[in-house]
């Protein structure tokens, strides 16, 4: 795709391919890269991320920082909501989400974000996510979600 600010904002306002969208979304996401997230939307409103705890996601010796998980919620949380913008011609922003941590995450361990669409309404969407262990399958943190909905003509795209 050629990168000129008109060519961005055509894909993105005249393409109505869920899935290209996504994939689109997964290689400008900077952030999920850097940390380390994968992400796969299966369907509309459902959304899996994965990432491993390395180093620099320390806070103290051998554990997660829990800002990292936080920002995994965060992105899962926000994937599920843009799946469903994206299908309605629209992106999203976050305008609150809460997490609570229940165990600690350790150097090294994978954990896994499941994140679900339960409401959609005009301008708001809500989400909910677990986050677990992926050895132990127990849960490490929940969270819910509020996004809301803008059309995409709205994005500068610069």
């Amino acid at each position: 795709m050629e990168d000129t600010k008109e060519t961005k904002q055509k894909f993105f306002t005249e393409n109505k391919n869920h899935d290209q969208l996504i994939a689109l979304y997964n290689q400008f996401n900077a952030f999920a890269k850097d940390n380390g997230m994968s992400l796969v939307v299966d369907e509309i409103g459902h959304a899996v991320s994965e990432m491993k705890i390395v180093e620099k996601h320390q806070s103290a010796p051998g554990h997660c920082h829990g800002g990292v998980i936080a920002g995994l919620m965060d992105a899962t949380l926000g994937a599920s909501a843009l799946s469903y913008a994206f299908a309605n011609g629209k992106l999203c922003a976050t305008v609150e989400f809460k997490i609570n941590y229940f165990l600690p995450v350790k150097l090294h361990d994978e954990i896994v974000a499941e994140a679900n669409l339960e409401h959609t309404g005009k301008r708001l969407v809500h989400t909910v996510c677990d986050i677990k262990n992926k050895k132990t399958g127990k849960i490490v943190a929940k969270g819910i979600g509020t996004f809301n909905l803008y059309p995409m003509n709205k994005q500068t795209f610069e």
